[in-house]
């Protein structure tokens, strides 16, 4: 408890200091925050004394500071995970510098050593990124080059290794990534397309990861990989139209089990906006594309390419208690939206008119046919299976379809109800398994209702229901909330598991002043998964008391 105390004092004094003057001449600012969590026993949830394991306390802090003076920008980050908190990965454990790095960016030029995070196209084949709410950070530690030599072209060029944790490189213990990376904005380039309305966009990359070859290994391990991209979009005022392809040599490795097929991936999306309606359909395609810095790494981390799933990420707890991690050994998606708004002063529209969000996603397997008839599908040291490029096949993975009302009904009344209808394989999205014998099926009831008080002040009251004869049966959720505005929130929620008769009860409140925000929460988390973009984690249930404390400056 001492080391978190004397960290919280190191945040909101030392770096408020610097912030303000110890380095002159240029301008500091920077960002830092403080997850706090203790453990208790608990006798409703079975969790035990043993069950702890003596960790009464663990805690999750960072503090960026960025120096910014003329040309140059510098920047570090500290980490402390003293220890990491429940559910997290263990390799976070530790406290150090965890990223560095110096830009100088001149006229057309920037050029970047150190830790960076950068993304080629829609991130298929590189994309280097940190999420806090997971413990994931793959940033790259090396040297990247932006120049634009002429109007309408961009270049970029990478070097270096990813971040593992507190792990250093040596004796080649991960990979080292090169690539490029070229932007062309058409309408610039070529002359006769300057004036035209409708903007065309070209691009492509190539990647590559160098890893020794395992002298154990019973197979004969390609030490240079290489991936290709290649891109478009054309847009206008209303019509946008992109689509990405990527291509991935041969990789065995432990997530594809060392299968010898090349990877395929593509990605197609359109959209149509007008004042009052919104409309997108995407189609996505994955046939073998797990890209990593360590072919024998299975945790989350050292991914080289991003693959996000084409679903809508919920943000009510039960409609995002099964939410889906995008299937990197073979996936095909189908996805759409629409939004749109019946205008005010109409029969269905009211006062103030009436918004509407209705998705749809469906997600199955690819198309796999054995290599020969000796071959079984997916055999290690072989080609794994022929597959055919976006079609896909006939197991379902999941599928989600919901629809959401946005309606103000006066001054006081406001309310959002939605309705999710769920289908879940877990054997494929959690035992990572090519079978249908555990498919949840649920309907999830939302009601999110605000009365304003006053001004400053109101009420909301959010009730959920979630219908499901699979898993853990039906839940109920119900949720207060009385906000201060800006300053202060107060909340109480109870999430009842209805069949097994457990109540998971919270209660927080929060207080906001500028630009830094002191939360306190107290009551039970349910056992679950929670994903951002793809990328998910196990939340294990707990017991006890969680402090947040974030600032800017």
């Amino acid at each position: 408890m001492k080391r978190i105390l004397l960290f919280l004092v190191i945040s909101v004094v030392g770096l408020s200091g610097f912030a303000q003057g110890i380095l002159s001449g240029g301008n500091v600012r920077g960002s830092y925050q403080a997850d706090i969590q203790t453990y208790e026993p608990n006798e409703q949830l079975g969790i035990s004394a043993a069950d702890i394991n003596g960790k009464k306390f663990a805690m999750n802090a960072f503090g960026n500071v960025i120096y910014t003076n003329k040309n140059f920008t510098a920047g570090i980050r500290y980490e402390a995970f003293l220890p990491q908190m429940a559910g997290y990965e263990a390799g976070l454990e530790g406290k150090g510098i965890a990223n560095r790095y110096l830009t100088y960016h001149r006229d057309k030029f920037e050029i970047t050593v150190g830790n960076f995070y950068e993304q080629f196209g829609n991130g298929l084949i590189f994309r280097t990124f940190e999420e806090w709410s997971l413990g994931y950070d793959n940033s790259m530690d090396g040297l990247r080059i932006k120049t634009t030599p002429l109007k309408g072209l961009t270049l970029k060029g990478i070097y270096g290794v990813q971040r593992k944790f507190w792990e250093p490189y040596k004796n080649g213990n991960r990979g080292i990534i090169k690539g490029v990376d070229g932007d062309f904005y058409l309408n610039d380039i070529m002359p006769g397309l300057r004036q035209s309305s409708t903007n065309i966009f070209l691009g492509g990359s190539m990647v590559s990861r160098y890893q020794k070859a395992d002298p154990y290994s019973p197979y004969k391990q390609p030490q240079n990989v290489g991936a290709f991209a290649g891109r478009f979009a054309i847009n206008n005022s209303r019509f946008n139209f992109q689509g990405e392809y990527a291509y991935k040599i041969n990789d065995p490795s432990a997530f594809n089990k060392n299968i010898f097929k090349d990877g395929k991936a593509g990605f197609l999306s359109a959209s149509y906006s007008q004042k009052g309606l919104g409309l997108t359909f995407s189609a996505k395609y994955l046939d073998n594309m797990s890209f990593k810095s360590d072919r024998d790494y299975l945790g989350n981390g050292l991914d080289i390419g991003f693959q996000p799933p084409l679903t809508k990420t919920h943000s009510y707890s039960l409609e995002a208690m099964y939410p889906y991690a995008s299937q990197l050994n073979g996936e095909f998606t189908l996805s759409g939206k629409l939004i749109f708004t019946i205008p005010k002063k109409t029969l269905l529209g009211g006062k103030y008119g009436t918004n509407f969000e209705v998705n749809y996603a469906h997600i199955t397997s690819i198309d796999k046919e054995p290599v020969n008839d000796t071959i079984p599908i997916g055999e290690p040291g072989t080609l794994g299976y022929q597959s055919r490029f976006f079609v896909p096949g006939d197991l379902l993975y999941f599928e989600d379809f919901n629809v959401e009302m946005h309606k103000k009904w006066n001054k006081k009344w406001s309310s959002i109800l939605a309705y999710t209808n769920l289908v879940y394989n877990n054997d494929v999205v959690r035992e990572g398994l090519e079978l249908d014998e555990n498919v949840y099926y649920a309907q999830i009831f939302t009601a999110d209702i605000t009365y304003k008080i006053q001004r400053k002040k109101a009420i909301r009251g959010e009730f959920q229901y979630l219908q499901m004869q699979q898993d853990k049966g039906d839940w109920f959720s119900a949720l207060f909330e009385y906000t201060i505005a800006p300053k202060w929130f107060f909340m109480l929620k109870d999430e009842w598991n209805i069949p097994n008769q457990k109540h998971f009860y919270a209660g927080a409140f929060g207080y906001t002043r500028h630009s830094t925000k002191f939360q306190v929460s107290y009551g039970l988390q349910r056992e679950g998964i929670t994903c951002v973009g793809g990328i998910c984690r196990a939340v294990p249930q707990t017991s006890g008391l969680t402090i947040t404390i974030m600032s800017s400056f």
